[in-house]
C-alpha cells in the first residue's frame, strides 16, 4: 500500500469519527478527530485511561494551532520557532484558553497539549484530514508506550477501526516528546524533558 493511499483510508476513517492507530514523530500513536467527543472518549476507553488526564493533539502547522487557542502567547512563538529550526526532540506545548475542541479533550483548567509534527507521515494525515488529531501513546495506561508497531499489544489493535501500514516495519528507538507548559504571564514550566 502507497503512504498516500494509507493516509487516505486513515483521513476517511477519521471523519466517520473512527479511531486509528498511526506511527508519529514519537511513538505510535492512537488517534481520533480532536472535535469529535464520542470518538475521544473511545480513545479514553481503549487506553483504559481516566478521562480527567488531558491528551496531546497533533496539527501540521502553527497556523492550524491557531485555530485551537484563544490566545497564543508570544513565548510560544519563539519556542515553536526554535523548536522547528534544528534537529530538537520533539516537544509539546500545554497551552491556556482552548476553544473548537472536544470537551473531554480540554483539561479542567482550559488547557490543551498540542505538538507541531514535522514527521513526514503524521504531518501529511494532519494535513490531509484538516483538523487536530488525538495522538496519546499506543499502550493500555500505565503500560510502557509502543516505540515501534511491533511494540503494541494485540488487544489494541483489535479495538481501532484502522491501523496504519506506513512505518510497520520500523525497528529503532523512539521516545515520548517533551511537554514544556506555557501559562499567558509568560511562566514556562517543563513537565517532561
Amino acid at each position: 500500500m502507497t503512504k498516500e493511499q494509507d493516509i487516505k483510508n486513515a483521513v476517511e476513517v477519521l471523519r466517520k469519527g473512527g479511531v486509528i492507530l498511526y506511527p508519529t514523530d514519537t511513538v505510535w500513536g492512537i488517534g481520533c478527530d480532536a472535535t469529535n467527543a464520542e470518538a475521544v472518549k473511545r480513545v479514553y476507553e481503549i487506553k483504559q485511561r481516566d478521562d480527567s488526564k488531558a491528551l496531546i493533539c497533533l496539527v501540521d502547522s502553527d497556523a492550524r494551532l491557531q485555530r485551537y487557542v484563544r490566545q497564543v502567547p508570544d513565548v510560544a512563538w519563539q519556542l515553536i520557532d526554535s523548536l522547528q529550526e534544528g534537529d530538537v526532540k520533539p516537544t509539546t506545548i500545554i497551552l491556556d484558553g482552548a476553544v473548537n475542541l472536544a470537551p473531554n479533550l480540554i483539561a479542567d483548567d482550559g488547557s490543551i497539549a498540542l505538538r507541531i509534527t514535522n514527521e513526514p507521515f503524521s504531518k501529511e494525515l494532519c494535513y490531509r484530514f484538516q483538523k487536530a488529531l488525538v495522538s496519546t501513546s499506543a499502550n493500555i495506561s500505565g503500560e510502557p508506550a509502543a516505540q515501534n508497531y511491533c511494540d503494541i499489544a494485540p488487544e489494541l489493535i483489535e479495538k481501532v477501526d484502522y491501523v496504519c501500514w506506513s512505518r510497520r516495519q520500523e525497528h529503532k528507538p523512539h521516545q515520548p516528546s517533551s511537554i514544556i507548559r506555557l501559562r499567558q504571564n509568560g511562566e514556562v514550566e517543563i513537565i517532561r524533558k
